[in-house]
């Protein structure tokens, strides 16, 4: 594939990058900023557009810089343990003023600045662009290996091309507001929306820190989280005003029951349905090719929110367990939570550009397959089958 084709991949990328769990917090600021400006003329709202891819590439642009000439990889800023404390911090502030019902309101001194209030929407795309980084999408993967085997010049246009994907889907809605338009401004429901929208900005602060408080933290934090979700559901079924306001939260009730259902650890028996997973060392490596055993690498971080949708579904489907059983293969983990080169190196030396990132071993080795991004049970599953093929 030639460069252009790559920068359309990396486009695609950036799109599909706006439905992962990562960039899941930053929905709510950028359909406020939308909403804004949508009964606006088109000048405001393409200036409310510009101001958003505008913080967007001002963090995909600074981030291609460093990739270029300071070795920098997908995700790195999330190694610092101040800066997912910070960024929890954000994420706390924003949701509890949106749960409060007011919304996120840039300080006055940032009005001034642009006249109009677009330092809403640069703010939304950079924070969109920041919580893109800690997982890949669809493609990115393949199109970070790519990009680090390029000219500084390359990387940056592959960045920046992802950046404008990023921001793609929110400059169409800006630039052709129409079905936005008719939905109405106003009404209790609307409000309902906006303060289920601060939960998950609240859910992505608690996610952030409790990577980086003690452990024992962790839970309190996401069982306080629980509490205040459960408080607002009984609250506003009970309150309404309305059938349409009373709505939204049965969906965030429905939506809630399905999902902890399709997440709920399954029983352990007897360690039978879970994979063995060991420490990803040389000597490890060493001993599987002398016995000629597959390997299973994976490659996570306590900050990558896709890796634990993958260790929370994937990696615990029964037919995955299987199919390491039956080809008797060594479970691998890299945990790159805290900066170790010597893991980063495994990791470009696999074909892995970001995170998550699995690669199957054969018994001489060589990889079978890599697995960028998100990926189904079947494919690992098969991918297993294969290596005792090899």
């Amino acid at each position: 594939m030639s460069l252009w084709q790559y920068l359309l991949l990396a486009t695609a990328a950036g799109v599909l990058l706006n439905l992962t769990p990562c960039v899941l917090p930053a929905l709510p600021i950028k359909l406020r900023s939308i909403g804004r400006v949508v009964g606006d003329g088109a000048g405001r709202r393409l200036l409310a557009g510009g101001a958003l891819l505008g913080g967007t590439l001002t963090f995909f642009g600074a981030l291609a810089v460093a990739t270029a000439w300071l070795n920098w990889t997908w995700g790195a800023l999330f190694h610092s343990a101040s800066f997912r404390l910070t960024l929890a911090a954000v994420l706390a502030g924003l949701g509890v003023w949106s749960l409060a019902g007011r919304g996120f309101q840039p300080p006055q001194w940032a009005y001034r600045m642009r006249g109009s209030g677009y330092a809403e929407p640069y703010f939304a795309g950079l924070l969109a662009a920041v919580l893109s980084t800690p997982c890949t999408g669809p493609f990115l993967g393949g199109v970070l290996a790519f990009a680090l085997t390029q000219s500084p010049a390359a990387i940056v246009a592959i960045f920046l091309a992802v950046g404008v994907g990023l921001a793609l889907p929110y400059l169409i809605l800006l630039v052709r507001p129409g079905l936005i338009a008719r939905i109405p401004r106003g009404g209790a429901w609307l409000l309902r929306i906006q303060q289920f929208l601060g939960l998950v900005l609240l859910a992505g602060a608690v996610f952030f820190a409790a990577t980086v408080l003690p452990g024992n933290l962790g839970p309190l934090l996401w069982t306080a989280w629980a509490t205040v979700l459960t408080f607002w559901l009984l609250r506003t079924l009970w309150d309404g005003p309305d059938l349409r306001a009373r709505l939204v939260p049965a969906l965030v009730l429905a939506g809630t029951v399905a999902t902890a259902l399709a997440l709920w650890p399954q029983p352990d028996r007897a360690g039978t349905d879970t994979l063995a997973w060991r420490p990803l060392t040389m000597q490890a490596l060493a001993d599987a090719r002398a016995a000629r055993q597959p390997v299973l690498i994976e490659f996570t971080a306590d900050w990558c929110i896709n890796c634990k949708v993958l260790e929370q579904t994937v990696y615990r489907d029964r037919r995955v367990v299987e199919a390491a059983r039956a080809a008797n293969a060594l479970t691998l983990r890299a945990d790159l939570t805290r900066p170790d080169e010597r893991l980063q190196r495994y990791l470009r030396e696999f074909g892995g550009a970001g995170l998550p990132f699995a690669v199957v071993l054969d018994g001489n080795g060589k990889p079978v397959k890599r697995l960028p991004d998100l990926f189904m049970a079947d494919t690992l599953a098969s991918t297993l089958h294969n290596a005792t093929e090899e």
